[in-house]
């Protein structure tokens, strides 16, 4: 059975009820209080005896305005044994006592790259850290950069060659009709983008056996002569050496005087 709360009309109904019968089975003088719980069965009974001694000021509807399902408190908590009483105020102390040791001995806070090595320049050593470790993974900015340009000049220039196709089409077919038109501008397309992807095909192709047989090509050094450098310098008969004449200092830079004769 559905159990509602008690409004104050309930409430006064049940008294009025009390006075005229002597029944126990409506909710007793100190449960009758408002929000307490009866059943929806019991208020049906309390209309219908008042209703019988002509209490026509209580009707069904007057009982029920205002009454909600009753939804009964949840149960008390259990109250905690000793032992998880003792464990808690154990963890609280425990708690407490790191508390007051991260107050008294903080830790040391965490260096720095920087401030661990003052000296060192942040941004040598980041790029000594982040150094590639093969050449390989550095890459070719250039070679990228001309890879994007042909393959943007080469679509640039199948869009035209097809445009330029379908447009010399359509004005040379311009005294057929519509559909022949259009159906012989498609297909001069389709041929013409064919024709261009099996061109750059066979040029891909023998690019690729090119550098192939490039590859196979084997360079073969050979030594054709040699020579120590100083080795017969200043000999006779080597037409390679120049004989300079020795200047010495006196010689070479002072001027001589001449003394006039008394």
């Amino acid at each position: 059975m559905v159990q509602l709360t008690i409004t104050p009309a309930i409430a006064d109904a049940i008294s009025d009820y009390r006075n005229h019968y002597k029944d126990d089975s409506l909710p007793t003088t100190e449960l009758q209080a408002v929000g307490m719980p009866i059943q929806h069965g019991q208020i049906v009974e309390l209309w219908k005896g008042l209703q019988a001694k002509c209490e026509t000021r209580y009707s069904l509807e007057h009982l029920l305005r205002g009454s909600s399902v009753y939804v009964p408190p949840p149960p008390p908590k259990p109250e905690p044994s000793e032992d998880f009483k003792a464990l808690m105020a154990r963890l609280r102390r425990e708690e407490e006592e790191r508390q007051y040791e991260r107050m008294t001995h903080p830790p040391p806070a965490a260096e720095t790259f920087s401030q661990r090595f003052p000296r060192a320049r942040t941004t040598a050593a980041f790029a000594e850290v982040n150094r590639p470790a093969n050449k390989s993974d550095l890459g070719d900015d250039d070679v990228t950069y001309e890879d994007v340009h042909r393959q943007l000049m080469l679509i640039l220039n199948f869009v035209v060659s097809i445009a330029g196709v379908a447009a010399t089409l359509w004005v040379v077919a311009r005294w057929w009709s519509t559909p022949a038109r259009l159906l012989l501008t498609m297909g001069g397309s389709i041929l013409v983008g064919i024709a261009e992807v099996v061109v750059y095909s066979g040029y891909i192709w023998h690019l690729g056996e090119a550098k192939k047989k490039e590859k196979k090509v084997r360079e073969v050094k050979q030594i054709v002569g040699s020579w120590v450098v100083g080795e017969t310098e200043g000999k006779e008969g080597d037409p390679a050496a120049v004989l300079v004449d020795e200047k010495t200092p006196h010689e070479g830079n002072l001027r001589r005087r001449k003394k006039q004769a008394t």
